[in-house]
């Protein structure tokens, strides 16, 4: 059930992104100068964490959006829909093993 839930809310999650983003690309043409004081608010490192856990977001759905079409079409998908969660999990945290440390360091600034 919390596989069902957090695929939900990560969902919800970079939706919300996806329209905050395309409002803040379209502050451009109503005024640059807004654009450029909206754009210097993300390279704060509060920002810089939040981009890493949009990250963890959406490696999170993909990788469980991939295991729900495996449960729904593979006969034996809800047999092992439980070990597959736990591939999700740990292919989410291979994956974020990779990047997490290089975007840290330019966050916090160890270019």
């Amino acid at each position: 059930m919390w596989s069902w839930v957090a695929h939900r809310v990560t969902g919800l999650l970079i939706f919300l992104f996806l329209f905050v983003h395309v409002l803040d690309t379209a502050l451009v043409r109503v005024s640059p100068e807004a654009y450029n004081a909206v754009i210097g608010t993300y390279q704060t490192p509060i920002m810089g964490l939040g981009e890493a856990g949009l990250v963890v977001a959406i490696v999170f759905h993909a990788f469980n959006g991939l295991r729900i079409v495996l449960v729904d079409f593979w006969a034996k998908g809800p047999r092992y829909q439980r070990i597959m969660l736990w591939v999700v999990i740990g292919l989410v945290i291979v994956t974020m093993a990779g990047f997490l440390p290089r975007h840290l360091m330019n966050v916090f600034g160890g270019h």
